[in-house]
C-alpha cells in the first residue's frame, strides 16, 4: 500500500473528519458552540469523499436541502445555529443514499441524549457544589448546573453519533 492509495487517503480523510466532531462534540459540551474552522475541515472532508467517490453533485444538493430545513428549524428556535452547520458539513460526508439514515440516527441519538438528561434533572442534588479544579470537572459543574436548569443540550453529540452510526451500518436508502 503505497501513500498515494486511495483507500488509505480516504482513511485519513475520514479520521480527520471524526477526530473533527469529537472535538465539536466536547466544545460543544463545554461551551455550547462549535467552533466554524471545525465545520469547514468536517465539509472539506466530505467534499473530497464525495469527489473521490463521484457523488459530488448529489451531496451538494443534501447538504443544500439539510441547511434549508435546519436553518428553518433554527429560525423557529429549534435548533442551534452551530448544529445546523455541523449537520449541513457531516451531511458531505455520507453517501447521498444514507443520508437519512444519517437524520434518523442523530434524531435518535438526541432523542436518547434528552432521555439522560431530563432524567440526570431529577437526580443531581440542587445545592451549589463548590468551585471545583480542573477543566473536566469545571465543565461538570457547568453540565450540572445546565441540567438542572433544563437548558439546551450539546446537540453536537448527537450529530456526531449520528454521523458515526452512520458511516458504520449497512443501512442505506439508496445507491
Amino acid at each position: 500500500m503505497t501513500m498515494t492509495d486511495p483507500s488509505l487517503l480516504q482513511a485519513i480523510v475520514l479520521f480527520a473528519a471524526a477526530t473533527a466532531l469529537l472535538f465539536a462534540a466536547a466544545h460543544d459540551v463545554a461551551v455550547r458552540t462549535v467552533p466554524n474552522m471545525v465545520c469547514l475541515v468536517i465539509a472539506a472532508a466530505g467534499l473530497a469523499r464525495s469527489a473521490w467517490d463521484g457523488w459530488l453533485a448529489p451531496a451538494l444538493f443534501g447538504a443544500v436541502l439539510v441547511f434549508a430545513a435546519g436553518w428553518y428549524c433554527w429560525r423557529r428556535g429549534w435548533f442551534g445555529g452551530g448544529d445546523v452547520k455541523l449537520l449541513t458539513a457531516c451531511v458531505l460526508l455520507v453517501p447521498p443514499g444514507a443520508v437519512p439514515t444519517l437524520i434518523l440516527c442523530t434524531a435518535l441519538a438526541g432523542g436518547a441524549m434528552a432521555l439522560c438528561y431530563v432524567s440526570l434533572a431529577r437526580v443531581l442534588p440542587r445545592r451549589p457544589s463548590p468551585r471545583p479544579e480542573g477543566l473536566p470537572r469545571r465543565v461538570w459543574r457547568a453540565e450540572r448546573w445546565r441540567i438542572r436548569r433544563g437548558l439546551s443540550l450539546p446537540y453536537s453529540c448527537a450529530i456526531a453519533a449520528g454521523v458515526l452510526l452512520t458511516l458504520v451500518s449497512p443501512i442505506h436508502f439508496g445507491p
